[in-house]
C-alpha cells in the first residue's frame, strides 16, 4: 500500500517528465518537497516510493534526504524551529542562544518537545550574518533576526496559542 497519495505519485511523474531518460534524478528534490509536504516529514516508505517513481535507487534518495537541513527523515512537530549554527551567528552568541532555547522548551537539538509542538535544529548558514543569532520557523519558514531571550521567550507563547487555535 502507497503512503504517498495518487495526488502526489501524479505530480512527481510529471516533475519526472521534464528531464531526459537519462537525467530523471534532478527531480528528486521537488519530489522530496512534494512528498514531505504531504506527509509533514519523509518516512522510509515515502522515499522508496519517490525512489520507484525516479526510477533511482532508494539509497539515492536516502543521501539527498539526509544531507539537506530542510528534510525531516524523522517525525517534526507542528513547528520546526530551526537556528543557524555559522560562525558569524556564533559570534555573536547562537551557540549560547542554542542552550537557552533548549533549557526553554526541555528538549535538546533534533528533538521534539513533549507536547509534539515544537522541533529544534540547527541548520548552515540562514542568510542573515549581520542580525545573527537567526532562526526560522516552519512550516512557513518565517525568519527571526536579532534573537534575544525575551524574543524567544514571546515567539514561544505565540506558537503556544498558534497551536491551540489549530487543533
Amino acid at each position: 500500500m502507497s503512503i504517498l497519495s495518487s495526488n502526489t505519485i501524479q505530480e512527481i511523474t510529471k516533475l519526472k517528465s521534464r528531464y531526459p531518460d537519462d537525467r530523471q534524478k534532478s527531480a528528486l528534490l521537488p519530489a522530496l518537497h512534494l512528498a514531505q509536504a504531504e506527509q509533514g516529514w519523509l518516512p522510509v516508505q515515502a522515499m522508496d516510493e519517490v525512489a520507484e517513481v525516479l526510477d533511482i535507487q532508494p539509497i539515492e534518495v536516502y543521501e539527498v534526504a539526509t544531507f539537506y537541513t530542510m528534510f525531516h527523515v524523522k517525525k517534526v512537530g507542528k513547528f520546526v524551529i530551526e537556528v543557524c549554527r555559522t560562525g558569524p551567528c556564533c559570534t555573536v552568541g547562537a551557540e549560547e542562544f542554542v542552550q537557552y532555547m533548549e533549557e526553554k522548551l526541555n528538549i535538546k537539538v533534533g528533538e521534539t518537545t513533549e507536547d509534539g509542538l515544537i522541533t529544534l535544529k540547527t541548520v548552515e548558514c540562514l542568510a542573515a550574518c549581520g542580525t545573527g543569532p537567526v532562526l526560522q520557523i516552519g512550516p512557513e519558514y518565517i525568519y527571526q533576526e536579532n534573537m534575544t531571550k525575551k524574543k524567544f521567550d514571546d515567539l514561544i507563547e505565540e506558537l503556544k496559542i498558534k497551536g491551540l487555535k489549530d487543533v
